[in-house]
């Protein structure tokens, strides 16, 4: 009886961690998608903050999809490697946030960065 209950247990325990892995990574593509797009209507030229926003938005979108490409290999177990991946993900996009939250217009972008570092920090709790 009690191998069954931890074989339940632990089947549990993997389809947690697999929908967390999952949510991660799907956050990370939204993140990366709305950065990708909101770089690509900057106005080339347009000035140094510009030019941030700019820099900042491909490189989240960059980061955002090295993650979401990490989370979806199945045979990516090292949860160090992982955990360095998601604190990397996590840091540049809340990085990102904030300087999409100095533009108008750039608050849904921001909120994207903001969900997919969340998605980040919940997903490394899940880890040992």
């Amino acid at each position: 009886m009690t191998t069954t209950s931890s074989t339940t247990s632990q089947r549990q325990e993997l389809i947690r961690f697999l929908e967390d892995r999952f949510t991660c990574a799907q956050a990370c593509t939204e993140c990366a998608r709305a950065c990708a797009l909101r770089a690509s209507l900057v106005e080339p030229g347009g000035g140094e903050e510009q030019e941030l926003l700019r820099r900042k938005g491909i490189v989240c979108a960059e980061v955002c999809d090295a993650t979401c490409r990490m989370l979806s290999e199945q045979n990516s177990q090292n949860e160090a490697a992982i955990r360095v991946q998601l604190e990397w993900c996590r840091a540049a996009c809340l990085e990102c946030a904030h300087v999409f939250d100095r533009h108008p217009g750039a608050e849904r972008t921001a909120e994207a960065c903001r969900a997919a570092a969340r998605a980040c920090s919940d997903f490394m709790a899940t880890l040992g």
